[in-house]
C-alpha cells in the first residue's frame, strides 16, 4: 500500500517541543547530465531547507538548473546523489509510482505553458487530478468552483482552454494546482509566457492564494523584478544555491 510505503520513508520529526520540520529539506543534492561524453554538473552538493509559509524565488539564467531543482523537489526527476525530503517524507526513498502519488496528494505545480487538457472544460481540468485519485467529481466540484471564483473564472467553468486567453489559462492552472490544498506549491516560470501586465495579475493572484493559506511557494524565474516580493531570494550559480 502507498500509505504504508510512504510511512516507512518518513524522516524523524524531532523531540516534543522542537520547531516543526522544514517543508523541504535538501541534503547533499547533486544532479549531473551526460552531454557529448562528458558530465555536466547542474547541482553540486546542495544543502538547504525551506520553511512553511515562505515565498522563495529561485533566480538564474536559462539552463542554470532552476527547473531541474523543482523537478527533483517534486519527485519528477531523481538526483544523481543526495536526498530530498518533503513534508517529513524522504521522497528519494520512494519508487516512481509512490513519488507520483505523493506529488499528486501533497504538491501543487504551476507550469509556464499551462498544461491544460484541451478536450476538457475549465471545471474538468481543475477536478481531473483528484478524479484520477478515485474521488467523484460531484464531491470535488464545490471546492473547484470556489477556487474558480477566487481566480475570476467561475463564469467560464464550461469553456474549453482554446477559448481562453493565456492569462485565463494560467489562472485555471493555478486553481488546478491548489484544488487539493497542498502545503507546497512549485511554480516554474509561471509568468514567462505572459505579457507584463497579465503576468503581474497572475503573480498577485498566486501570492494571494498561497499566503492566505500559509503555503510554501517556490518559484523559478529569470525575472529579477519578482525578487523584492519574496521572503527569500536564491540564485543558482555554478551548481550551488547562493542567498
Amino acid at each position: 500500500m502507498i500509505k504504508e510505503r510512504v510511512r516507512e520513508a518518513m524522516v524523524g520529526e524531532g523531540a516534543p517541543g522542537e520547531t516543526a520540520p522544514p517543508v523541504v529539506r535538501l541534503e547533499g543534492l547533486c544532479k549531473a547530465f551526460e552531454e557529448g561524453g562528458r558530465q555536466r554538473v547542474v547541482l553540486d552538493k546542495v544543502d538547504y531547507q525551506f520553511d512553511r509559509g515562505q515565498f522563495v524565488v529561485l533566480l538564474g539564467h536559462s539552463g542554470s538548473g532552476k527547473s531541474t531543482l523543482l523537478n527533483l523537489i517534486s519527485g519528477i526527476d531523481r538526483p544523481s546523489e543526495g536526498h530530498v525530503s518533503v513534508l517529513g517524507t524522504r521522497i528519494t526513498a520512494l519508487n516512481e509510482r509512490d513519488r507520483t502519488l505523493f506529488r499528486r496528494d501533497h504538491i501543487g505545480f504551476v507550469f509556464q505553458f499551462f498544461n491544460l487538457i484541451p478536450t476538457l472544460t475549465v471545471l474538468e481540468n481543475v477536478t481531473l487530478p483528484q478524479e484520477l485519485a478515485g474521488r467523484a467529481r460531484r464531491e470535488l466540484e464545490p471546492t473547484a468552483l470556489r477556487l474558480l471564483d477566487r481566480v475570476g473564472l467561475a463564469d467560464r467553468r464550461d469553456a474549453h482552454p482554446d477559448k481562453l486567453s493565456g492569462g485565463e489559462q494560467q489562472r485555471v492552472a493555478i486553481a488546478r494546482a491548489l484544488a487539493h490544498d497542498p502545503l507546497l506549491v512549485l511554480a516554474d516560470e509561471p509568468t514567462g509566457n505572459l505579457d507584463d501586465e497579465t503576468g503581474e495579475r497572475v503573480l498577485a493572484l498566486l501570492l494571494e492564494l498561497t499566503r492566505d493559506a500559509g503555503r510554501t511557494l517556490l518559484m523559478a524565474t529569470h525575472n529579477p523584478d519578482i525578487a523584492p516580493r519574496a521572503d527569500r531570494v536564491l540564485q543558482l550559480h555554478d551548481g550551488r544555491l547562493v542567498e
